[in-house]
């Protein structure tokens, strides 16, 4: 059996965290770890529940909602969905992170050169 998916709900006003928490309700493979209701506790929260997913308010459709970019900093492994009481409109977010590579000599000194750099400055594919 597959770990359920682990979600924090945490937005306001309560009226939409209870539809919330009334839709996840049925779902078998759905855990409820928690319910917030002032923003200042989701980070508590989050360390405190280890959660995959957070809803959280959307106050602005179109707008990214402040929270998003310091939870997603300090926890990018959470998703983080958006709700907009009144547009019925929802945003999901993540983090992700950009990789780069870059050729080196195929040798001892090559790798034993990009282990020793702060910073590879060779040229990039």
């Amino acid at each position: 059996m597959e770990k359920p998916i682990r979600v924090l709900v945490a937005n306001r006003p309560r009226l939409m965290r209870e539809t919330i928490l009334s839709t996840f309700a049925d779902q078998p493979d759905i855990e409820i770890v928690g319910e917030v209701e002032d923003e200042s506790e989701i980070f508590e929260s989050v360390k405190k529940t280890l959660p995959n997913f957070v809803v959280v308010a959307l106050d602005h459709p179109g707008e990214r909602p402040r929270i998003c970019d310091i939870l997603l900093n300090e926890h990018p492994e959470v998703r983080v969905i958006a709700v907009a009481q009144a547009n019925n409109y929802v945003v999901y977010y993540w983090a992700s992170l950009d990789i780069h590579s870059s050729n080196i000599e195929p040798s001892e000194e090559g790798v034993l050169g990009v282990l020793r750099s702060k910073l590879a400055t060779s040229k990039a594919n």
